[in-house]
Parts: C-alpha cells; structure tokens; sequence
C-alpha cells in the first residue's frame, strides 16, 4: 500500500470521527484524480466537478454512518462512477421527454410563427425551472428527483435516504413551496 493511500485511510478515519481537517485534506488529495476520472466517463467537466463535490457532500453528511474503508481511492472511484452514471441517466431522461414533447408539438401543423413562439417559451421555462431547482438544497434536489423523476413514494424515499416518512414529506413540502415561489 502506497503513503498516499495510507494517509487516506487516516483521513478517511479522521472524517468518521468528524475531524474537518482530515475532510479537507482527503479532499485536496483525491480532487485532480476524481476528476480525472469523472473525464474518462463524460467529457462534461462541469458536470463531473459539480459531482466530485455533490460526493464529498455526502460523505461528509453521512460521516457518521461510514464504514471503514481500506481502499479509500477505490471506494471514491466506483462512487463517483454511480453518481455520474445516475446523473446521465438523468439527463438523459430530460432530453428524452424534451425530445418527445418536441415530436408531439411538430405533429401538429402549427404556423411557423406560433413554432417560434412555443419554442422560445419552453426554453425560457426550462431555463427558470433550471434556475429555480439551482436553488434548493442537495437534499430537496435529491427528494424532488426520486419523486418526480423516479417515481418513489414517500415511504420508498424515507426507506432509500434513511429518514422519516415525516421528514421526508416535510423536505417535499418545502422544496415544492420554494419552487412555486420562484416560478410566479
């Protein structure tokens, strides 16, 4: 085993024990190489550096569940792999139903203007729907996505995030208000 691999097993340690440092330092000594990694799987980068991040996150919030690790890089490896494996899935859902929603409007013999005009609509409410999920919380992101995206039930969420049915419910209930707010 590499000194670098033993350091972040003990950073690793560290972060169980909630030692931000240890955080930070397995940060700065996984990033280049995550990333690196992440362009190997998609060439979007902003995508792949949103994830490295979103995964840290993570580990961070779950620092107190993690299990010991003896191959720490590996482990961040495959995460990431899942994590951006589940984010082009997910876009790709999108574009898939922007797609369809496409075919169905061309369908319809509509006059050139009123095209110019659809079009132009849907892409500025993609944009403030874009805009508007930008600003909720990893977590309501997460919830939002299993719910509408996924179709989970309340109690799948609750059984998949390891919280309440009540916490969960009351994240949605937030996330939906805060997005109705931001799309008047």
């Amino acid at each position: 085993m590499t000194g670098e691999e033993n350091n972040n097993i003990a950073y690793w340690e560290g972060i169980r024990k909630g030692n931000k440092q240890s955080f930070f330092d397995l940060y700065n000594n996984t990033y280049f190489h995550l990333v690196r990694f992440g362009l190997k799987i998609t060439a979007n980068d902003e995508l792949v550096k949103d994830s490295v991040t979103q995964l840290f996150l993570q580990i961070w919030e779950k620092r107190h569940r993690l299990n010991a690790v003896t191959q720490v890089r590996a482990y961040l490896f495959t995460a990431l792999r899942r994590m951006l494996a589940d984010q082009l899935e997910y876009h790709a859902k999108i574009e898939t139903a922007i797609h369809r929603m496409g075919q169905q409007e061309a369908a319809s013999e509509l006059p050139y203007e009123e095209i110019i005009v659809r079009v132009q609509q849907d892409e500025e409410l993609k944009r403030r729907l874009y805009h508007a999920l930008q600003q909720l919380t990893p977590r309501q992101k997460e919830l939002i996505d299993l719910m509408f995206f996924e179709g989970y039930s309340y109690q799948q969420i609750a059984d998949h995030t390891s919280q309440s049915v009540k916490t969960v419910y009351n994240t949605m209930y937030a996330a939906i208000k805060l997005l109705r707010e931001l799309l008047k």
